[in-house]
């Protein structure tokens, strides 16, 4: 089974700088929320800044939602395949 890039994408933004026993919680609260980057696409920056409390670095929380924006916008919700169509 094909991991899912959404989780994938997810939790390697949360883990930088980040320890993994920090980020499970925050991880878990934010998949229950938004469970696909669609989801995650239509939240506000208020919403994901308040579920990203205490998580740090909050420039990842805002490039986050812009890159979610941009994955809706352009490519139609999914992510690419290739690295440089993502980039």
């Amino acid at each position: 089974m094909r991991p899912d890039p959404y989780r994938v994408w997810l939790s390697e933004i949360m883990l930088q700088q980040t320890t993994v026993k920090t980020v499970g919680p925050y991880f878990d609260r934010f998949v229950a929320r938004w469970p696909d980057v669609s989801a995650l696409a239509t939240a506000t920056l208020d919403e994901i800044l308040q579920l990203w409390q205490g998580l740090g670095y909050y420039a990842r929380a805002r490039n986050l939602h812009a890159c979610a924006r941009v994955v809706v916008e352009r490519h139609g919700g999914l992510f690419p395949d290739e690295p440089a169509a993502f980039r």
